[in-house]
């Protein structure tokens, strides 16, 4: 179940450090030091992007960002500095106003298998894949933009809530085929805003989700919350069915939101 993940981890009570970031001999930009920043593989991350182009048919018109979004209460999401850093190579990576980016390919970067860092602690953000069809109405998704997001979000591993120790569990249970093509898949989608509802339309057929694929589940106790990176965002969190193929990609996921969009807030432009 959705549920399995975050149970096992609070079980074993066991939190993983962040690496430590890597020097810089002759860095392009500066980042503050931080104990405990958040990294990433970039080897993974060119793996996700290369699975973007394979299966870019999910959403043939939208191209792919990464997103950094809080995971606590306390995280300052304004001025975030990231860079690509290996044994020799430093990469300045420019981030939007609303914290997406394009991850630039660099092959010294690739041989020196190195980090994606950011100037925040490891527990304080959460990454994302960002896939978004231009053109689409106001306060919805594309079912295939989700569809690729899963797929390049887990086989970038961008998520988060597992610990180093059970690499063999976290193998087993977030590979992206096994994720996206499941009932059991427990990727989380963000929505922009607080959550109502979320609904599914294809034509004349409309569905709104169960309240079991929303809020994480909607059984997350205050332990479980700190292993899961919805632990701030918990009321924008939603599951989709990635792996009914009644639903096509076209089909559109609607929000209900609880607030009015702020005045002249934008949602991340799909053509920048």
């Amino acid at each position: 179940m959705r549920r399995l993940l975050p149970s096992l981890l609070l079980a074993f009570a066991v939190s993983a450090a962040g690496a430590a970031a890597a020097q810089e001999p002759a860095a392009k930009v500066t980042v503050s030091t931080t104990r405990d920043p958040v990294d990433k593989s970039y080897r993974k991350m060119i793996k996700g992007m290369e699975r973007f182009e394979r299966e870019h048919a999910f959403a043939p018109d939208a191209p792919l960002r990464f997103q950094l979004l809080p995971r606590t209460p306390d995280v300052n999401m304004e001025g975030i500095k990231l860079r690509v850093a290996g044994d020799t190579v430093s990469v300045p990576v420019p981030i939007g106003p609303d914290n997406s980016f394009v991850l630039p390919r660099n092959e010294q970067a690739l041989k020196e298998d190195a980090a994606v860092l950011a100037n925040r602690k490891t527990t304080s953000m959460t990454w994302r894949a960002l896939i978004r069809s231009p053109g689409l109405p106001p306060d919805t998704r594309r079912l295939g933009d989700l569809r690729l997001e899963c797929r390049v979000g887990t086989e970038a591993g961008l998520v988060s809530n597992n610990s180093q120790l059970f690499a063999w569990l976290s193998n087993a249970l977030t590979s992206a085929d096994q994720v996206c093509n499941s009932p059991n898949g427990n990727y989380l989608f963000f929505a922009d805003r607080p959550l109502f509802g979320v609904r599914l339309r294809a034509g004349n057929r409309v569905e709104d989700l169960p309240f079991k694929m929303l809020y994480a589940g909607g059984d997350q106790t205050a332990e479980m919350l700190r292993f899961c990176d919805c632990q701030v965002l918990l009321d924008r969190t939603y599951y989709a069915p990635l792996w009914d193929k009644s639903w096509p990609d076209d089909t559109l996921v609607e929000f209900d939101y609880m607030t009015d969009a702020a005045p002249g807030a934008q949602p991340p432009e799909a053509g920048r």
